[in-house]
């Protein structure tokens, strides 16, 4: 005797269920384009500068201490001297910016 509402928007058939996804697909592919892509850019070339670093270039750490690598470890570490006879172990991920890089010398 009685229609409930919930019977009558059930009408709407599979093609309504897929436009209302629409805008949800369209929300992430924004995302992923302004947000996700450009982070994922950015920690590549963190990550190959990182990897590019060698004695003598002057960097910055994470920190905001300023100063010229001596010594490249293994370990993920590097060692960087800040003052003349001052040295300190600085983790490589803690590397913000490379400021002076030095080239490499040729081997002759």
């Amino acid at each position: 005797m009685f229609a409930t509402p919930a019977y009558a928007q059930a009408a709407g058939g599979a093609g309504g269920a897929f436009a209302s996804f629409i805008p949800l697909i369209l929300i992430f592919a924004i995302m992923y384009f302004l947000l996700i892509r450009p982070q994922q850019k950015k920690a590549k070339q963190h990550q190959k500068m990182i990897e590019a670093l060698r004695r003598g270039d002057q960097v910055v750490t994470a920190g905001g201490l300023i100063g010229k690598v001596s010594k490249v470890k293994e370990d993920g570490e590097v060692e960087v001297e800040l003052a003349e006879g001052v040295k300190v172990r600085v983790l490589r991920g803690t590397i913000a910016q490379v400021l002076n890089k030095t080239e490499p010398t040729a081997a002759g």
